[in-house]
């Protein structure tokens, strides 16, 4: 079947999800107007109760960002000048760029070339005793393999952040991520599966004394009023935003739910188009479960791919066009570009197809029917 001219499908769709909650959204804006409680609060100790059920986890410390939760994540573990912290070249940039507020070096390794999280090996082999942390990311969802890390990590007494600012309810081996190294990290910035109505973002552990460094340090180490024991910051939650994501929380695992089924529709669309040859999909090895926040496919072609489908009304997005170690702010610490070859394959060849629940199997079919149209009109 070809693509369709009338059908439009946009990389994301907030409307659809916020039409069926928005009375219920509504309200909860207008019990924090009316209690003018604005930051930290009631609201905000609700949703950390919430979420620690949720994620299975013994604390969860709301604050103001997923950038933030992961440098006071860092700041909590005592990192700064002349300390080492591995993480992937291929990432968002909060990822490497909250290492280097801190003073202390960001020491990029690889990525896997089938699940595009960082290479274990390359971790192992990029250990010095300056090492303070590994900060393997979960990308677009898929939990990195943490038992090979921990394998390589414990040894050497090395704590791990889970950066899992993408995969809120992804599981590894039936363990959520984010209580699984030593700290987890998330963000609630609006395109997340958990989005909030603006910035905000969520600390986990299972280490109560972790728990309370973090505490402190969003509120700038005041405690009690006026009273600093550490340097910190204003890393607070607002309330609005707490009530908001209060009121999504509870249909997360439905929409979830409903982003596995697209990322199934999608092979199956993608076999019956016979695009195998052409577009490699993500995978999702044995034991581990995927939350697509992102769905992201390569083609050798893909900037010209990517043109196709925006004349064909498709939105598309590339995560990451630009690796670390090829960032010019990285410039003094990256060495040698040539050491990441699978970083710089996948910068050059992955695309974000739509993937949110509410995408429509006719959307989907005029996804992957244009780039069928587009394998034909190369041929």
């Amino acid at each position: 079947m070809p693509a369709s001219a009338d059908v439009s499908v946009p990389l994301l769709d907030l409307h659809e999800q916020y039409r069926p909650i928005r009375e219920d959204v509504l309200r909860a804006i207008a019990r924090v107007a009316d209690s003018q409680q604005f930051i930290l609060g009631p609201e905000v100790d609700a949703l950390e109760r919430e979420l620690a059920d949720h994620l299975d986890v013994g604390h969860a410390v709301g604050v103001s960002s997923g950038t933030d939760a992961l440098l006071i994540a860092l700041m909590a573990l005592g990192i700064g000048a002349g300390d080492e912290v591995i993480t992937p070249t291929y990432s968002f940039f909060a990822t490497a760029g909250c290492v280097s507020r801190l003073g202390a070096t960001p020491v990029f390794v690889d990525i896997d070339p089938v699940t595009f999280n960082l290479d274990v090996d390359a971790v192992r082999r990029a250990i010095t005793p300056r090492t303070r942390a590994v900060m393997p990311v979960h990308l677009y969802g898929l939990p990195a393999d943490m038992d090979a890390l921990f394998e390589v990590t414990r040894a050497a007494g090395i704590p791990v952040v889970e950066d899992a600012a993408q995969a809120i309810g992804a599981r590894y081996h039936d363990r959520p991520v984010g209580g699984i190294g030593t700290v987890g990290c998330f963000s609630f910035f609006p395109t997340k599966n958990l989005g909030a109505f603006g910035e905000g973002g969520l600390v986990t552990t299972n280490d109560a004394a972790l728990a309370r460094e973090v505490r402190l340090l969003r509120n700038h180490g005041m405690d009690p009023k006026y009273v600093h024991s550490r340097i910190g910051g204003n890393f607070r939650l607002d309330a609005l935003q707490a009530a908001v994501l209060r009121v999504k929380l509870p249909h997360l695992r439905a929409w979830t739910d409903a982003r596995r089924r697209n990322a199934d529709r999608y092979r199956e669309l993608v076999a019956e188009y016979d695009l195998g040859a052409q577009l490699e999909l993500p995978v999702e090895p044995p034991g581990l479960a995927h939350i697509y926040n992102q769905f992201v496919v390569r083609h050798a072609h893909r900037d010209a791919l990517r043109a196709h489908l925006a004349e064909a009304r498709v939105g598309t997005e590339i995560y990451y066009p630009v690796p670390f170690h090829r960032q010019a702010c990285f410039a003094s610490v990256a060495g040698d570009p040539a050491r990441f070859p699978v970083a710089d394959r996948a910068a050059a060849t992955s695309l974000a197809l739509p993937i949110y629940g509410e995408l429509t199997a006719a959307q989907q079919r005029h996804v992957v029917a244009s780039i069928a149209a587009f394998g034909d009109k190369a041929r």
